[in-house]
């Protein structure tokens, strides 16, 4: 620029005062522009840091059809022979088209040569459009075979995983039994063994022993008697000596040994009494109403019960309904916490019956398969204790009709032939359904299960034979029989 304008105007000679002047307003010129210049390029650069637009969002990203979903393995299959041929279509139509466009823009617009191009192009558009919706349609196809693909694959590792499970569980299951089947487990014959060598089995052993005898008076004389004194009851003892009578007046018997057998038999047929030791059937969740009095073992044997039902995978809930004995509660909430049930519980002295409607609540809240309500077994006078009993037992239906589905008698066989006593007055009151004979192995007076089915016709069906849980044992009358007189 100085040049140009060191051309446009001509330079006096140094020294001249017009010179001088002219340099001078050259120079001020030339400031001036210089400025003007400087500011314009300031205010370009200035303006370009400006925001003058809106910041710019990130490139959307696109989303695939087969995402792959949590737990769902993902499945990638190839390109069908359609899908690529349709693809490669597409692809070859567009680039032809785009080489016809090229030819087209060198001729002439308007001419016949270009219209025909032009036409052709469009067609080669359109043909490449429909191979591109085919391959589209040809891919949507294949994603959604690999979403089914993944489905079923999940739906696969699902059931391998449930059965897994299931197989983990039924192997818990197996270890809890083993362990309850390893902590003893006193068989039935030893629970039976003070009843063999003690009590009536030993007399009658004694009578029917030695030397080969005869069927005469005396013998009856002498049957009637161990029977008599025995805990199976005089209606019992009658029976069978009755029995007796008869087969030696009818010529069926010739020897103390059929004697014997006979009797045997006949005991077999009395306790062969079908009892339920399944703890399910009711419900659910099944309900059953544990009664007797205090001390004959009834807080154990519900333990043991629910040691039992856990070892079969059986969700167990027990209700502390003696509210009248604090230990009850506690002996209770003990066995809870081994076994694994949950107990529901309420106040010292409260209303039993609400502690048995809110636990069998419980249990169809949770799911539970189980419901064992324990009881009062002394109140102030029995009067009392059997009408609070029948009250439960109401209430219970209320919480669940049909409940309870089970009234199980708790019976110490040290009570001998007071026990069968015992067992009558539950029975009337309350409609016991089963016996579950405990402390067998304490006493000689085994034979008291003799008399309780053959008087009251309710089957035992469990006998305590020991202090572990493997020693409440299911009640199997051969097995009884064979203990008495096998062993």
């Amino acid at each position: 620029m100085m040049l140009v304008l060191a051309d446009a105007v001509p330079v006096q000679t140094e020294g001249s005062p017009v010179g001088t002047a002219i340099t001078v307003l050259l120079g001020v010129g030339f400031l001036v522009l210089m400025l003007l210049v400087l500011r314009k390029m300031l205010s370009k650069s200035g303006g370009s840091t400006l925001p003058t637009a809106k910041p710019t969002l990130p490139p959307q990203t696109t989303v695939e059809p087969t995402l792959e979903v949590p737990g769902r393995p993902k499945v990638e299959l190839p390109q069908s022979e359609a899908e690529a041929k349709a693809k490669a279509d597409a692809e070859a139509r567009r680039l032809e088209a785009e080489k016809v466009r090229a030819e087209r823009a060198g001729l002439e617009k308007g001419s016949v040569e270009a219209e025909a191009l032009r036409a052709k192009e469009e067609e080669l558009k359109k043909e490449a459009y429909r191979a591109q919706k085919q391959g589209e349609a040809e891919e949507k196809e294949r994603r959604k075979r690999e979403r089914e693909e993944g489905e079923r694959l999940a739906a696969e590792e699902k059931r391998r995983a449930e059965v897994a499970a299931a197989e983990a569980k039924r192997h818990a299951e197996a270890m809890q039994r083993a362990k309850v089947d390893a902590e003893g487990g006193a068989t039935l014959a030893a629970g039976l063994s003070k009843t063999r060598s003690e009590g009536f089995m030993a007399r009658l052993n004694g009578l029917f022993g030695g030397a080969p005898k005869q069927i005469d008076e005396k013998v009856l004389a002498d049957l009637e008697e161990v029977l008599f004194t025995a805990d199976i009851g005089v209606k019992t003892a009658s029976s069978l000596v009755e029995l007796a009578r008869d087969k030696v007046k009818s010529k069926e018997l010739d020897s103390a040994a059929a004697l014997k057998t006979i009797i045997r038999k006949e005991i077999e047929r009395i306790v062969s009494l079908k009892g339920n030791t399944t703890l399910a059937g009711g419900g659910p969740p099944h309900v059953i109403m544990v009664v007797g009095v205090n001390g004959a073992g009834k807080t154990t044997t519900i333990g043991k019960l629910a040691a039992k039902a856990k070892a079969e995978g059986k969700k167990v809930v027990l209700a502390a309904g003696d509210t009248f004995r604090a230990a009850a509660t506690e002996q209770l909430d003990v066995w809870s916490e081994r076994a694994g049930a949950e107990l529901v519980k309420g106040k010292d002295e409260s209303d039993p019956a609400s502690v048995v409607f809110e636990a069998i609540k419980r249990g169809i809240e949770v799911g539970a398969d189980l419901v064992i309500a324990d009881t009062a077994g002394r109140l102030h006078t029995k009067l009392n204790l059997m009408e609070e009993l029948k009250k439960v037992k109401r209430v219970a239906d209320k919480a669940l009709a049909g409940a309870p589905h089970e009234v199980l008698l708790v019976l110490d066989s040290t009570m001998g032939q007071n026990g069968i006593a015992q067992a009558k007055q539950f029975h009337e009151s309350v409609g016991i359904s089963s016996i579950a004979l405990t402390k067998l192995d304490g006493t000689a007076k085994g034979g008291v299960i003799i008399g309780i089915c053959d008087e009251l016709k309710v089957p035992v069906s469990w006998v305590g034979v020991g202090e572990k849980v493997s020693d409440l044992r299911k009640f199997e009358p051969k097995e009884f029989v064979e203990a008495l007189f096998d062993s």
